[in-house]
């Protein structure tokens, strides 16, 4: 890699960076302060919230990774024209192109540590967030382990292996306890729904009653289920298509549809976290044309506000164009990959124009 390219590369990436900051800190100003309003729910007090806002960390970065690196390189581009530094770069017989490359190569750094956090760090922490948030406002220990939710209530142990939408459970096991501590009942129930707070209904069920002398089994349709166990706690297992790794959402579209079950929201999901990473490639050949061409002899300000219009307006056409996508039943790829593509094709026009 030439001197050239390390420093233009290395000012986007500190660039990105600190508008990362800026961002996270503005994000995290907000989110504690809705937080506070928790505060004493429970046991649930400002080290849980300081925890949970620090396990939340991976979250914000991915998120937030595409506009900190179009904020940044508006901010590090317009002070390189500002102080003649790309026309010194032309000067010498660097092209637009040599330029944006390098540019591109700090897009591709950005990206990969996007993945990973995306991917290995970021829905394992969100998980332990919500574990942590719910356990101390509920005063219940819970478990997020490989065999599903784990949790107390009074002599029972619950185990809630699949959730899928508020007060909707699937493949639920309680081991109920006599006053020793003796396993008396085991109860196992393929689905169980929330009729009201403190009862469920468990479809498909078989119980089993151990005693000294036997164990006795039986099968049941339809059985009545008394707990303080509901929807608020089991939430927490809830899958959430926005915050799943590729590998569990699409673990998760096979099952949906092994059982028959609607899956659109989850195959979109699939895609636009595998476009989402190089969305940052996106931002950055978005903001080249747009500090090329103003050159110098404008303030960071305008600049900032541009990032800032940019960032949000692709946003809300994202987001639209994805529900819209699951309410028509478009195609979950081109619903995903169309406001990118979109804003890519845009750049690419700009910078051909440029040329």
């Amino acid at each position: 890699m030439k001197a050239l390219d390390r420093y233009i590369v290395k000012e986007v990436l500190k660039g990105t960076f600190i508008a990362l900051l800026m961002l996270y800190t503005l994000f995290n100003l907000f989110t504690f302060n809705d937080e506070l309003r928790s505060r004493g729910v429970g046991s649930y007090d400002l080290q849980h919230i300081f925890m949970y806002l620090g396990l939340m960390v991976p979250h914000y970065i991915y998120e937030l990774m595409p506009s900190s690196a179009l904020l940044g390189s508006l901010f590090v581009l317009g002070n390189m024209a500002n102080n003649r530094e790309l026309v010194a770069m032309r000067a010498s017989g660097v092209s637009l192109l040599g330029i944006i490359r390098s540019v591109l190569i700090a897009g591709a750094i950005l990206t990969a540590l996007s993945f990973a956090i995306g991917e290995f760090i970021g829905p394992q922490w969100e998980r332990k967030a919500k574990v942590l948030k719910n356990s101390a406002k509920t005063n219940r220990p819970i478990a997020i382990t490989a065999s599903g939710m784990w949790l107390r209530d009074g002599n029972q142990f619950i185990n809630v292996k699949e959730s899928y939408t508020q007060g909707q459970v699937g493949n639920i096991y309680t081991y109920s306890l006599d006053d020793e501590r003796n396993l008396k009942e085991v109860v196992y129930a393929k689905k169980g729904s929330l009729l009201k707070k403190g009862q469920w209904l468990l479809k498909d069920v078989q119980v089993s009653e151990l005693s000294l002398q036997q164990v006795k089994v039986q099968h049941l349709m339809e059985k009545q289920w008394h707990s303080s166990v509901d929807n608020k706690v089991l939430d927490i297992v809830v899958l959430d298509p926005e915050n799943l790794a590729l590998v569990e959402l699409s673990k998760y579209i096979d099952f949906l549809k092994q059982n028959k079950q609607n899956f659109a929201k989850y195959e979109l999901a699939f895609w636009a976290r595998a476009i989402n990473p190089f969305v940052t490639l996106v931002m950055l050949l978005v903001a080249a044309p747009f500090v090329l061409v103003v050159g110098r002899g404008v303030a960071m300000g305008p600049r900032m506000v541009m990032g800032v219009l940019i960032g949000m307006s692709f946003n809300i056409v994202d987001n639209s164009v994805g529900q819209m996508g699951i309410v028509y039943g478009l195609n979950p790829l081109f619903v995903a990959i169309f406001p990118s593509l979109l804003v890519l094709l845009s750049a690419i026009y700009a910078i051909s124009r440029l040329r």
